[in-house]
Parts: C-alpha cells; structure tokens; sequence
C-alpha cells in the first residue's frame, strides 16, 4: 500500500483543481489508466495510474484544490508477484538510540530530483535549457529547467530550498521520466536545526542570528491560493506575501487582489522590489515613469518560436496566392447541413476542404511527402493526416485528421469538431499532434484575406484560407453577377516542389470545391 504523489505539472504550478475522479474507491486499474483529471491555470491535466492495483483512498472531493508534492490516493500493488513477503517497517528502537533524528553522512545528504510523469505517454523529453548551475542556490518552487515534448515547453522547478550539487543532463541531452534529473542539497539537511538551536544562547551579533531564521522562514511559507489567483499575482507583479487574505486560513481570494490592486502605487510592494530577477517583472526605463512588462515565453508559446524559426531558416519558402470561386459549395453545404445535425454532426466548411485536398493529395504525391535529415531522400507518406491550426487557450496547436482520404465527409467533420474542442480547452492529446503530413491554416475566420503562411516542418507545404467575400464576377454571358470567393495562400518547401507544381496541385483542390459533386467520382 503505498501513496501516489502528485508529481510537478510544470510552469511552476503548485496546486491544482481535482477536477474530475475517472475511479472509485476499491476499485482495480490498470498501470497507465487514467484516474484523475485536474485543472491548472491553463490546461486540464490527465493523471495516469503508476501501476496495476486497487484504490483504497481518495484523499481529496471534486472542487477540492490538490498540492504538488502531497498524496493524491492511495493504491494497494495488486501486480500480484506475491513471492516475496512485504518489507517490515523500520524498528521504533532506531528512533531511541538517537534522540536527535538520524543524522545523514555527509555523501548521503545529496538528493535526486527525478523526473516525473509530464502526461500524455511521454517517456523522454529533451533539455532545452538550464535555469541554475551546479553550486546555486536555489528556492522552492524556483524554475530550475526548460524541458520540450513532442510539441509543448514544460517548466520543471524544485521541489524544496537548497543548493544544486550536479546536473545530470547537458542542454540537448535526452532526459528519461523516472530518471534523475538533478541533485540537490535540501537547505534544511545541510544546516540542521539543532546547530542554530545551539548557537542561539551565545551572544553573538543578535541582529543576524536572529533575524536570519525569521525572515528565511517567511520566505518559505506556503501562501494558501489558488491557481488561477497565482496566475493573476504573477500577471501583475504582485507577490502574495504582500497581499492580506480574507479566506480561511489567510487563503488570497481574487477580492483580495483586486482590491490590493485599487491601493495607490505607492502603498504597494512589487515583488520585482522585494525579489529583483533580471529575467521578469517590471523594469524602469530611465526618464519615464512608466514600467515595461515582462512576459517570460514558455510553454507552447515557447515551442511554437522555436519550430517556427527553424522553419523559417531551413526551409526555402514561396507564395502561391489563388482566388476559389465557392458559391456553388457554399449551398451544396446548406443542403447537407440538416442531415448531419439529424446524425449528430456539425457540417463546416473544413471537412470539404480537407477532403477535396486529400484528393488532389492522390494525383500529387510530393505534396504530402517529407524529406529526410540530410536532404537525400523524398519520402512519399501513406496516407494524409490533415493539420488545422487552433488557436486555443495555451497558444497555437495544430491537431490533424488521421487519413482524410478514408474517411466520409462526416467522419471528418466529427473528427474536426472533436480535435477543435480539445485544442481550444488545451486538453488536446500528443498523439493527436504527432505525424501530420499538410496543414491547414483558416485566417478567414478573423477576417483575413491573404497571408503567407510558414511551413509546419517536417510537412512541406501548407495553406492559409482567407475570409469569403461576396464579390462581382463575369459569368458565362458577360454579365455581372454576385458570387462567394475564397483567396488562399500556399506555402512550399521550394527545395522538392516547383511553382508549375503547386500551381497544378491547386488547381486540382480549386476544381473539387468549385465543381463539389465532381468529387463524388473519386471518392472510394
């Protein structure tokens, strides 16, 4: 019987909504299986059993707020290896041999962070950047390393006060979860209470002796909060300390922030003022009054600039700009529309223009191939995983439609919905991010007409959709009409595909959504 440990989420998270129990007590899971899902200041967070056993404990209710660090339940090993019998408990007469606690050797006073579960399957996770270096000090909850996913930037930071002793990982390396990640020294192991205990009474410099303890003391002390009342401190540069909580147990409540913040200027304290960080907070600019903000870029913000600027300088890019003459699919949909609320689904535009891509994909291929490290070989993909970029609460994702061109217009307008709703509430799988082939980019849906998009590598070509505009067009007599008109914008990787080839690869998509039914010839 042991407890599983909320491990850190990242970002600096310290507590979480329990948003959601997935099992019951006495209930039997599976290593792996989802049990709780709760909620930080930006995502819901999906909590995974370590291993196969029985719930014996919930420790906290739906709507209570959970602590990084502190149990979350409790679990029996039901993996049933049952050989070997269970570890007696430690002898009590330990404890009495010593009547100070056990004191650690010296080589024994190290600890090991080791790397917990980020969620979502991640086994390993590479080490962008190292916030400390061996021999600082550092304080709790302080950001240590930046480590990246598959897709998003996640903050690791310590567990407690005390000082880095190694850093088992160089920038770049790959860190495994479960493994070491770096070892530290906990402040309190390596000045022990009952040395300052013994120095009290002597009459040294008062002032220092005193003082010292008191104040680390408070600097340590957890401030009960909530995430998203954290999230709003920090977005003002307050610091907690300063603020007086009316909740229970001095718990700061957005009242009380907000009212901290209609104080004039000067009976406020920044944290930037009592905490000075080179990295964040306000700086002053000489001559002006006025603060400039600071905003650290992390998380899938952070990720979104690098791959983009990997893509931008690797990748040669060029535009293709046309203009779709979409009336005729505009009221084809309109038609359609009933059916699929009558089944359940919601008919966008997004499932035609996934699917009159997917065939046009079939005829060009390169068009949903990816080149390989060293740039010697085209690899032709064996089906089209359609990306579409959401804008969601954590910052740009772009989930994909696995093989569109298997899939009915109504299987991909599910799929679509689903994968949109996911992003949007920042609870969007890796899997769903992994293996796109060719992205689209609906700018339209802001009011945008012409962009020029930048390639999601590894894929090598994407398209930004501009807003439909109705607007006069010559028909087929020579007289003026009203019709609906789509601008797009293609993106190519210009190193495999050729102006003349997009050109005809746009042409195709163009003439199924202008001509929709001519689809229906090609669908399987």
């Amino acid at each position: 019987m042991s407890d599983f440990i909320l491990p850190d989420i990242g970002e600096g998270i310290v507590e979480c909504e329990l948003v959601k129990w997935l099992v019951s007590e006495g209930d039997v899971i599976e290593e792996d299986q989802p049990v709780a899902e709760v909620m930080t200041d930006k995502a819901l967070v999906e909590i995974p059993a370590p291993y196969k056993g029985r719930v014996t404990r919930l420790y906290y209710k739906e709507g209570d707020i959970a602590k990084v660090h502190a149990p979350l339940f409790e679990l029996v090993d039901e993996s049933g290896d049952t050989t070997e019998p269970k570890p007696e408990p430690e002898p009590a007469p330990a404890a009495e041999a010593e009547p100070v606690q056990t004191p650690r050797p010296e080589n024994n006073a190290t600890e090991d962070f080791i790397l917990p579960d980020i969620g979502e399957g991640i086994v390993e996770c590479e080490v962008v950047e190292w916030r400390v270096a061996e021999g600082d000090e550092i304080e709790e909850d302080q950001p240590v390393v930046d480590v990246m996913t598959d897709k998003a930037m996640v903050e690791i930071t310590a567990p407690k006060a005390g000082r880095i002793t190694k850093l088992y990982h160089q920038q770049q390396a790959m860190a495994r979860v479960h493994s070491p990640l770096f070892a530290f020294i906990p402040r309190d192991r390596e000045e022990p209470v009952e040395t300052t205990a013994k120095s009290a009474p002597t009459p040294e410099p008062a002032t220092d002796t005193a003082t010292a303890p008191e104040s680390a003391t408070v600097n340590r002390q957890r401030i009960p909060a909530s995430p998203a009342v954290r999230r709003l401190v920090r977005e003002h540069e307050l610091s907690l300390g300063d603020i007086a909580g009316s909740g229970k147990d001095g718990r700061v409540l957005k009242a009380d922030v907000l009212a901290h913040l209609e104080k004039p200027a000067s009976d406020r304290v920044r944290a930037s003022d009592s905490q000075p960080d080179s990295s964040s907070g306000a700086r002053k600019q000489p001559g002006h009054e006025q603060e400039v903000r600071v905003e650290p870029l992390k998380g899938v913000r952070a990720a979104m600039a690098r791959s983009m600027v990997a893509s931008a300088t690797t990748i040669p890019h060029f535009i293709y700009s046309e203009e779709i003459d979409v009336t005729d699919l505009l009221s084809l949909r309109e038609q359609l529309k009933p059916e699929a609320e009558a089944r359940g689904s919601r008919l966008t535009m997004m499932p035609f223009f996934m699917k009159a891509m997917a065939l046009a994909v079939q005829e060009f291929p390169v068009l949903n191939s990816r080149l390989n490290d060293d740039v010697s070989e085209i690899h032709y993909l064996p089906q089209c995983n359609i990306g579409m970029a959401v804008d969601g609460k954590a910052g740009l994702m772009v989930p994909n439609v696995k093989g569109a061109e298997s899939l009915t217009l109504l299987g991909i307008a599910d799929e679509v919905a689903r994968l949109t709703e996911a992003a949007r509430s920042g609870r969007v799988s890796q899997e769903d991010l992994k293996g796109g082939t060719i992205t689209i980019s609906n700018i339209g849906a802001l009011g945008g007409t012409y962009a020029s998009p930048i390639i999601n590598a590894p894929e090598v070509a994407i398209v930004a959709l501009g807003r439909t505009q109705k607007l006069p067009r010559f028909d087929a007599n020579g007289q003026v009409v009203e019709r609906a008109i789509l601008t797009v914008s293609w993106a190519g990787d210009h190193r495999i595909i050729d102006g003349g080839t997009i050109a005809r690869f746009c042409n195709r998509w163009k003439g199924y959504l202008e001509s929709p039914q001519s689809m229906l010839l090609h669908m399987g």
